[in-house]
């Protein structure tokens, strides 16, 4: 392969042995496994909340009876099991590992449930990490699942390249802030996806807004959001705004996710399914 490589097989001239083999790079799962359909959360920057977005879009996914799994991709900054109150030991055989399950049945595989103190930091440099997150697909047993949730570390480096090539993604779901930058960091998402050809379901614009408590009225922290034109000029969906809400943050400080009461992502699943079948 080129040291000039851009991963885009499809613009490229050069003769390398892994053009037009691209699908030949996906890790074979675990044979006992069974996933219909594996989506990846992605974000192009920190601190946009894409760990809750994809906790809270596995809760109403199995709330709408599916049966559903996140492999947590972010293994420097592990924080799924803790959103969830999960704190199980991974069991497993000769056949792999058996990924914990959340109280409403959501399994879960995350380097944090294989440390012994999950206050430890992963000091680890980026082959290993990319090979944990491959394990933990390859490994793990994944059984009769509809939906696998990867959540993973924001930004275009190592990990989520890894997550792109080694794992058969159905699309991936952008989650973005209200900041003026949106556009930048959204499009550098979307044209990795590109790249790798991976179809990007939507996006969910996290931290919208704060509702004030006494009259209800929508207060914009970050500024009038963009996300409406951003969203149009790619071709891309909309999928559902979040608000900064504190209920939130408290039922996750608690471990206490699944007893969330807001429908702000209810109408989401039923957006992923339908952008699954156009593009099948």
């Amino acid at each position: 392969m080129s040291e000039e490589c851009t991963h885009d097989c499809s613009s490229c001239g050069a003769s390398c042995p892994s053009k037009g083999a691209s699908e030949n790079m996906y890790e074979a799962p675990n044979p006992l496994s069974n996933v219909k359909n594996v989506i990846g959360v992605v974000s192009g920057k920190g601190g946009v909340g894409k760990s809750l977005v994809t906790c809270m879009l596995a809760v109403n996914l199995s709330r709408q009876g599916y049966r559903v799994g996140i492999l947590d991709a972010d293994i420097t900054g592990p924080s799924v099991p803790k959103i969830f109150g999960l704190h199980a030991d991974v069991e497993g055989d000769e056949h792999g590992l058996i990924p914990p399950k959340t109280k409403t049945g959501i399994e879960i595989m995350s380097v944090n449930l294989l440390l012994d103190d999950e206050r430890k930091p992963v000091v680890w440099r980026g082959p290993v990490i990319a090979g944990t997150v491959k394990q933990f697909w390859t490994d793990v047993i994944w059984r009769d699942l509809d939906f696998l949730l990867v959540d993973c570390p924001p930004g275009t480096g190592d990990v989520p390249l890894t997550v792109f090539q080694s794992i058969p993604l159905s699309g991936i779901v952008i989650v973005s802030s209200p900041q003026e930058l949106v556009s930048m960091i959204v499009a550098k998402a979307v044209n990795m996806a590109k790249m790798m050809n991976i179809p990007v379901l939507g996006v969910v614009e996290n931290m919208s807004y704060v509702k004030c408590p006494d009259c209800g009225c929508e207060i914009k922290v970050f500024g009038d959001s963009h996300i409406d034109q951003i969203t149009a000029d790619m071709g891309l969906e909309l999928l559902a705004r979040v608000p900064m809400d504190p209920k939130l943050a408290a039922l996750c400080d608690r471990g206490m996710l699944e007893l969330m009461e807001n429908d702000y992502l209810s109408a989401v699943p039923e957006k992923i399914l339908r952008r699954l079948l156009l593009g099948k």
